[in-house]
Protein backbone atom coordinates (compact mmCIF):
# COMPACT_ATOMS: atom_id res chain seq x y z
CA UNK A 1 0.00 0.00 0.00
CA UNK A 2 1.33 3.44 -0.94
CA UNK A 3 0.78 5.56 2.18
CA UNK A 4 -0.05 9.24 1.94
CA UNK A 5 2.45 11.66 3.51
CA UNK A 6 1.29 13.60 6.56
CA UNK A 7 2.75 16.67 8.28
CA UNK A 8 2.17 16.95 12.04
CA UNK A 9 1.87 20.36 13.70
CA UNK A 10 3.11 20.41 17.30
CA UNK A 11 5.88 18.24 18.71
CA UNK A 12 5.06 17.88 22.42
CA UNK A 13 3.68 15.03 24.49
CA UNK A 14 0.37 14.87 22.64
CA UNK A 15 2.29 14.50 19.37
CA UNK A 16 4.02 11.39 20.74
CA UNK A 17 0.63 9.79 21.47
CA UNK A 18 -0.71 10.82 18.06
CA UNK A 19 2.30 9.26 16.33
CA UNK A 20 1.51 5.93 17.95
CA UNK A 21 -2.12 6.11 16.79
CA UNK A 22 -1.10 7.12 13.25
CA UNK A 23 1.39 4.26 13.06
CA UNK A 24 -1.22 1.77 14.26
CA UNK A 25 -3.88 3.09 11.85
CA UNK A 26 -1.31 2.52 9.07
CA UNK A 27 -2.86 4.84 6.48
CA UNK A 28 -0.38 7.74 6.56
CA UNK A 29 3.38 8.03 6.48
CA UNK A 30 4.61 10.83 8.77
CA UNK A 31 6.73 13.12 6.60
CA UNK A 32 7.80 15.50 9.35
CA UNK A 33 6.81 17.62 12.32
CA UNK A 34 6.32 21.37 12.64
CA UNK A 35 7.49 22.85 15.93
CA UNK A 36 9.70 25.62 17.38
CA UNK A 37 12.63 26.92 15.33
CA UNK A 38 15.20 25.73 17.89
CA UNK A 39 13.89 22.15 17.55
CA UNK A 40 14.44 21.88 13.78
CA UNK A 41 16.66 18.85 13.18
CA UNK A 42 15.56 17.05 16.36
CA UNK A 43 13.68 13.79 16.12
CA UNK A 44 10.47 12.82 17.90
CA UNK A 45 10.07 9.03 17.94
CA UNK A 46 12.35 8.88 14.87
CA UNK A 47 10.42 11.57 12.93
CA UNK A 48 12.24 14.85 12.17
CA UNK A 49 11.18 18.34 13.13
CA UNK A 50 11.37 19.99 9.71
CA UNK A 51 9.79 23.44 9.98
CA UNK A 52 7.95 26.06 12.05
CA UNK A 53 4.40 27.42 11.92
CA UNK A 54 5.69 30.18 9.65
CA UNK A 55 6.54 27.57 7.02
CA UNK A 56 3.03 26.11 6.70
CA UNK A 57 2.27 27.94 3.45
CA UNK A 58 5.42 26.65 1.76
CA UNK A 59 4.83 23.14 3.14
CA UNK A 60 1.31 23.22 1.69
CA UNK A 61 2.83 23.41 -1.78
CA UNK A 62 4.60 20.06 -1.25
CA UNK A 63 2.23 18.17 1.06
CA UNK A 64 -1.52 17.60 0.95
CA UNK A 65 -2.24 16.21 4.42
CA UNK A 66 -1.77 18.00 7.75
CA UNK A 67 -2.81 17.13 11.32
CA UNK A 68 -2.66 19.34 14.40
CA UNK A 69 -0.84 17.38 17.12
CA UNK A 70 -0.48 20.28 19.53
CA UNK A 71 -2.06 19.35 22.86
CA UNK A 72 -4.82 21.29 24.57
CA UNK A 73 -4.59 21.92 28.31
CA UNK A 74 -7.23 24.57 28.82
CA UNK A 75 -7.97 26.98 26.01
CA UNK A 76 -8.16 25.60 22.48
CA UNK A 77 -7.33 28.97 20.91
CA UNK A 78 -3.94 27.95 19.49
CA UNK A 79 -5.31 24.73 18.00
CA UNK A 80 -8.24 26.70 16.54
CA UNK A 81 -5.90 29.30 15.00
CA UNK A 82 -3.78 26.58 13.41
CA UNK A 83 -6.88 24.85 12.09
CA UNK A 84 -8.08 28.10 10.49
CA UNK A 85 -4.68 28.53 8.82
CA UNK A 86 -4.95 25.03 7.35
CA UNK A 87 -8.46 25.78 6.08
CA UNK A 88 -7.18 28.96 4.38
CA UNK A 89 -4.36 26.96 2.79
CA UNK A 90 -6.94 24.49 1.41
CA UNK A 91 -5.02 21.41 2.57
CA UNK A 92 -6.60 18.11 3.62
CA UNK A 93 -7.08 17.60 7.35
CA UNK A 94 -7.82 13.90 7.93
CA UNK A 95 -9.79 12.29 10.73
CA UNK A 96 -7.61 9.77 12.56
CA UNK A 97 -9.18 6.79 14.35
CA UNK A 98 -7.10 4.35 16.35
CA UNK A 99 -7.78 0.73 15.39
CA UNK A 100 -8.17 0.21 19.14
CA UNK A 101 -10.96 2.81 19.42
CA UNK A 102 -14.66 2.11 18.91
CA UNK A 103 -16.51 4.44 16.55
CA UNK A 104 -20.16 3.57 15.95
CA UNK A 105 -21.17 3.49 12.29
CA UNK A 106 -24.07 5.70 13.42
CA UNK A 107 -21.80 8.46 14.79
CA UNK A 108 -20.17 11.34 12.90
CA UNK A 109 -16.69 12.78 13.44
CA UNK A 110 -15.34 15.99 11.92
CA UNK A 111 -12.09 16.56 10.08
CA UNK A 112 -8.87 16.88 12.02
CA UNK A 113 -10.33 15.02 15.00
CA UNK A 114 -8.34 12.15 16.49
CA UNK A 115 -9.79 9.22 18.42
CA UNK A 116 -7.04 7.85 20.63
CA UNK A 117 -6.58 4.24 21.78
CA UNK A 118 -9.59 2.70 23.59
CA UNK A 119 -11.78 5.76 23.17
CA UNK A 120 -15.44 4.96 22.54
CA UNK A 121 -17.91 7.02 20.50
CA UNK A 122 -21.39 5.57 20.65
CA UNK A 123 -24.38 5.63 18.29
CA UNK A 124 -25.75 8.98 17.13
CA UNK A 125 -22.92 10.95 18.76
CA UNK A 126 -21.66 13.94 16.77
CA UNK A 127 -18.10 15.20 17.18
CA UNK A 128 -16.94 18.42 15.52
CA UNK A 129 -13.70 19.33 13.77
CA UNK A 130 -10.23 19.41 15.30
CA UNK A 131 -11.12 17.58 18.53
CA UNK A 132 -9.08 15.28 20.73
CA UNK A 133 -11.02 12.29 22.07
CA UNK A 134 -8.29 11.00 24.30
CA UNK A 135 -7.35 7.55 25.56
CA UNK A 136 -10.27 5.67 27.19
CA UNK A 137 -12.66 8.64 26.87
CA UNK A 138 -16.34 7.78 26.39
CA UNK A 139 -18.72 9.88 24.28
CA UNK A 140 -22.15 8.32 24.77
CA UNK A 141 -25.17 8.10 22.48
CA UNK A 142 -26.67 11.37 21.18
CA UNK A 143 -23.88 13.50 22.69
CA UNK A 144 -22.68 16.48 20.67
CA UNK A 145 -19.08 17.65 21.00
CA UNK A 146 -18.41 21.05 19.43
CA UNK A 147 -15.32 21.73 17.35
CA UNK A 148 -11.91 22.33 18.94
CA UNK A 149 -12.67 20.40 22.16
CA UNK A 150 -10.44 18.10 24.17
CA UNK A 151 -12.21 15.25 25.93
CA UNK A 152 -9.38 14.06 28.17
CA UNK A 153 -8.23 10.61 29.24
CA UNK A 154 -10.85 8.48 30.95
CA UNK A 155 -13.52 11.20 30.78
CA UNK A 156 -17.22 10.35 30.37
CA UNK A 157 -19.63 12.49 28.35
CA UNK A 158 -23.00 10.87 28.99
CA UNK A 159 -25.96 10.50 26.64
CA UNK A 160 -27.56 13.58 25.14
CA UNK A 161 -24.92 16.00 26.49
CA UNK A 162 -23.89 18.99 24.37
CA UNK A 163 -20.33 20.23 24.87
CA UNK A 164 -19.75 23.71 23.41
CA UNK A 165 -16.81 24.58 21.15
CA UNK A 166 -13.32 25.14 22.57
CA UNK A 167 -14.06 23.26 25.79
CA UNK A 168 -11.44 21.45 27.83
CA UNK A 169 -13.02 18.45 29.60
CA UNK A 170 -10.56 17.09 32.15
CA UNK A 171 -9.36 13.56 32.81
CA UNK A 172 -11.86 11.40 34.66
CA UNK A 173 -14.64 14.03 34.57
CA UNK A 174 -18.20 12.68 34.33
CA UNK A 175 -21.29 14.56 33.17
CA UNK A 176 -24.92 14.12 34.10
CA UNK A 177 -26.92 13.05 31.03
CA UNK A 178 -28.69 15.56 28.79
CA UNK A 179 -26.99 18.74 29.99
CA UNK A 180 -25.52 21.62 27.98
CA UNK A 181 -21.92 22.65 28.68
CA UNK A 182 -21.25 26.16 27.32
CA UNK A 183 -18.52 26.96 24.80
CA UNK A 184 -15.04 27.64 26.19
CA UNK A 185 -15.75 25.77 29.41
CA UNK A 186 -12.97 24.35 31.56
CA UNK A 187 -14.05 21.15 33.28
CA UNK A 188 -11.64 20.09 36.03
CA UNK A 189 -10.24 16.57 36.21
CA UNK A 190 -12.35 14.09 38.18
CA UNK A 191 -15.27 16.51 38.49
CA UNK A 192 -18.97 15.68 38.22
CA UNK A 193 -20.69 18.02 35.76
CA UNK A 194 -24.35 18.64 36.63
Amino acid sequence: MNKRELILIGGGGHCVSCIDVIEQENIFKIAGIVDLKERIGEKILSYPVVATDGDLESLSKSYEFFLITLGQLGSGERRTALYNILIELKVSIPTIVSPYAYLSKHATVGKGTILMHQSLVNANAKIGDNCIINTKALVEHDAIIGSHCHISTGAVVNGGVTVGENTFYGSGAVSKEGIIIPAKSFIKANSVVK
